[in-house]
């Protein structure tokens, strides 16, 4: 790359800026170890920007610059509002913060929410309570595509106010061939250069969830499925009813290798299997379009946890996806060096077990957000010196 990578970071609210600030002390010492150049821009955006501001959640020409660079980094938005009764609101309803969020998944067409889910060595997952038991990680490994555009997300809709009271409330459900098309052949794409398939087998397997015994939508989307698995013959496939899915991926991850699904049940069953990680600290959204990309942790902006108590690994191994991403689509091996750098030394880091926070470990071992970061920076050194 004979440029500087242009990347764009949105801290926003809460913890953002915390996970933020250790996701790029990372990426710095990924960029000196691998040898590749980058500049960041930070944006303001969220609840407190809007706080201050009163008119927008972000500022003017965010937009485009959002449009322009090469990856879009973001963190949390969503701030408490002051009067009370949740998070702040702007006029119509939407959450300070909707500009970064919703806001570039529609205007850059990041179609994809891809969310990898994978129990790294070392780590818990978090059924029956926080540090019960120990699964081995070679049992949770798969890969979530929700489409990321269309469904509930929409924005159509609207409220119905008798005597000044709200009485009725209606969001339109959109499913398109195109909307549905596009993620489904991403997800089969990834499902084909995915090496290991799903841990019970070892086959490549894709998994569409679904619920198309009621909703006229999820039989659109299930019936593209079909169309599109014929163009990979080598791939097996199964459709799952959503409620009938969520107690299966608990019970036995180990069926599953690459699963795609609509907006709405995306969300939910992603947030369900991050506790087959060890938590919202370990998991990953990576908004994926054509030709732009935006990658964040999905922990939210979590403003009891400000002050140094939140965990930094999603918003570093958010940067690792960037990097991987961009190293893709511009065949430049620096990015995909200092991306598997970093995977390497998050991994090196929850082996040994410490230091780590206090989602991760008790609360009487565990150590600050900042304290982590340095910890990820130093097993970067390491490995470099090892090297």
């Amino acid at each position: 790359m004979s440029q500087a990578l242009s990347i764009v970071a949105l801290p926003g609210d809460g913890i953002g800026p915390e996970v933020m600030a250790e996701g790029l002390k990372v990426l710095e010492a990924a960029a000196a170890q691998a040898g590749f150049r980058y500049q960041v821009e930070s944006i303001p955006c969220g609840g407190k920007f809007y706080l201050q501001h009163g008119t927008r959640d972000w500022p003017e020409g965010a937009e485009e610059k959002c449009a322009r660079a090469d990856l879009i980094l973001l963190a949390a938005v969503g701030w408490p509002d002051p009067k009370g009764g949740g998070p702040v609101t702007m006029p119509g309803g939407r959450m300070a913060g909707y500009s970064a969020v919703i806001g570039n998944r529609i205007e850059l067409d990041l179609y994809a929410n891809v969310r990898p889910v994978q129990l790294y060595e070392g780590l818990k997952h978090r059924i029956h309570g926080a540090f019960s038991q120990v699964w081995r990680p070679e049992k949770v490994d798969m890969v979530f595509l929700r489409e990321n555009t269309e469904d509930l997300y929409c924005g159509i809709g609207g409220t119905l106010q008798r005597g000044g009271r709200k009485e009725l409330a209606v969001d339109d459900r959109v499913i398109t061939r195109v909307g549905s098309e596009r993620v489904i052949r991403r997800a089969f794409e990834i499902c084909k250069a995915r090496q290991r398939g799903a841990p019970a087998t070892g086959r490549k397997k894709l998994t569409a969830i679904l619920k198309h015994n009621v909703m006229d939508g999820c039989r659109l989307f299930g019936e593209i499925f079909d169309e599109v698995a014929v163009e990979y013959p080598g791939i097996e496939t199964e459709k799952m009813i959503v409620d009938a899915f969520t107690q299966s991926l608990i019970t036995e991850p180990e069926r599953y290798d690459v699963l795609v699904t609509t907006n709405l049940f995306g969300d939910i069953v992603t947030d369900l299997a991050s506790v087959l990680q060890g938590g919202m600290g370990m998991a990953v959204g990576c908004n994926i379009g054509d030709r732009h990309a935006m990658f964040e942790p999905i922990h939210g902006s979590a403003p009891p946890l400000v002050g140094g108590k939140a965990n930094p690994l999603a918003m570093i191994l958010a940067v690792k996806e960037a990097l991987a991403w961009q190293s893709t689509r511009s065949g430049d091996a620096k990015l995909m060096r200092g991306a598997e750098a970093i995977e390497r030394a998050v991994r090196s880091l929850v082996r040994i077990g410490k230091p780590l926070t206090s989602d991760l470990v008790p609360s009487s071992e565990a150590h600050s957000t900042a304290e982590v970061g340095d910890a990820v920076v130093a097993a970067l050194g390491a490995a470099a010196l090892a090297s």
